[in-house]
């Protein structure tokens, strides 16, 4: 089959959807298909021999994230001149009704359309004031996907439909493989580490005061934070007030480098106030046997089970995250154990299963033609 994968965020930029059509474009590949991805990219990514650039992405701040899409309303003529010459049989959008390459995609598309909705945003219901003007776009989709129990509950509020759920993939063998500990951390402190983005709806200002409270009790203790973006305001402020040591910002890591953070860690915290519609950084570090501990929110409990592959602790409470990482540095028992639950459960989401699933719907769709 010829398939184009679209998304509508930057190609450059890391984040779950581009993380997500990357891994699912090379897994179609490695199948026999054809796979270009059409995408905003404001610096084409090296090894990208199968993206088509379309538009360029500007960051767009939403309440508690910063979206990097392109707000070129001038790109029809180039979409339809592609979808012409290209004559796919496919055209799978992810996150199909944000602006504006995969509505444009999606009006000018005369294949079999597939749209994959990854987004929960809990009670911030995004489509209510603009389901009207978005549903003869979502009226073109021929098969609906969502990544989880609750993106297909919050995108079938506005728009109805029989959602299939194909959940996130993790390319588990890269995650799994033994590496070395990086050595500047090998030095017999117990490290927690934080992986995300510097954004509000992450956490990391609970996850401060957490540690904050954590190292009175251990002196030993490191938080070594990875991911892009600055720090806001409540996080030097807490920083500054608590006067914190053994603080490691590393900034954004290639996603080779990975491995060896998750697994240099003792205990990995994921602090998320919410609006995750899965759990990709849980089913990481968790193929790399490191014990989590997590938000108990919708997204996380789909992929986390409390007390075995990690802990669940109420959202936005620095207490009951400093009580749970307590919990897990006093008790190393349950921490292997749930070393070798992870890895288990994290399996079950592997690229190739998940590709295998996203291909048998492709052809059900197109035998029902």
């Amino acid at each position: 089959m010829k398939i184009c994968l679209v998304s509508p965020y930057d190609y450059a930029y890391p984040g779950g959807v581009v993380s997500h059509v990357k891994h699912l474009a090379n897994q179609l590949t490695l199948k026999g298909h054809q796979v270009k991805i059409i995408a905003p990219v404001h610096s084409v990514p090296e090894g990208s021999e199968n993206l088509i650039a379309m538009g360029r992405p500007i960051p767009f701040p939403g309440v508690d994230t910063v979206t990097r899409i392109s707000l070129s309303v001038w790109l029809t003529a180039r979409v339809r001149a592609v979808l012409k010459k290209e004559q796919f049989d496919i055209i799978h959008l992810h996150e199909p009704l944000s602006p504006f390459v995969p509505l444009v995609v999606l009006k000018e598309s005369e294949s079999l359309n597939i749209g994959t909705f990854h987004a929960f945003h809990g009670s911030k219901h995004i489509y209510r004031f603009t389901g009207f003007l978005l549903r003869p776009f979502h009226n073109k989709l021929h098969g609906h996907i969502a990544v989880s129990e609750p993106a297909r509950k919050f995108i079938d509020k506005s728009f109805p439909a029989d959602y299939t759920i194909i959940p996130n993939g993790i390319d588990f063998d890269h995650f799994n493989k033994r590496v070395s500990k990086l050595p500047q951390f090998d030095d017999g402190k117990i490290n927690l580490l934080f992986v995300g983005r510097l954004e509000k709806r992450k956490g990391l200002p609970n996850l401060l005061n957490a540690y904050a409270i954590l190292k009175w009790r251990y002196p030993q203790l490191r938080l070594i934070i990875v991911g892009p973006g600055t720090l806001n305001f409540d996080c030097h402020s807490i920083i500054s007030a608590r006067n914190l040591q053994d603080l490691v910002f590393v900034g954004g890591v290639s996603y080779n480098e990975l491995p060896q953070y998750y697994q240099t860690a003792d205990i990995f915290c994921a602090p998320s106030l919410g609006g995750e519609s899965f759990g990709i950084v849980l089913l990481e570090a968790m193929a790399a046997r490191t014990p989590t501990i997590a938000s108990d929110i919708d997204g996380y409990r789909d992929v986390l089970t409390d007390g075995k592959e990690g802990l669940l602790i109420e959202p936005n409470d620095p207490e009951a995250l400093a009580n749970g990482i307590s919990k897990l540095i006093d008790d190393p028992e349950l921490r292997s154990k749930m070393k070798l639950a992870g890895p288990k459960t994290a399996v079950k989401y592997r690229w190739e299963v998940i590709a295998d699933q996203v291909e048998e719907y492709y052809l059900q769709l197109l035998s029902s033609l």
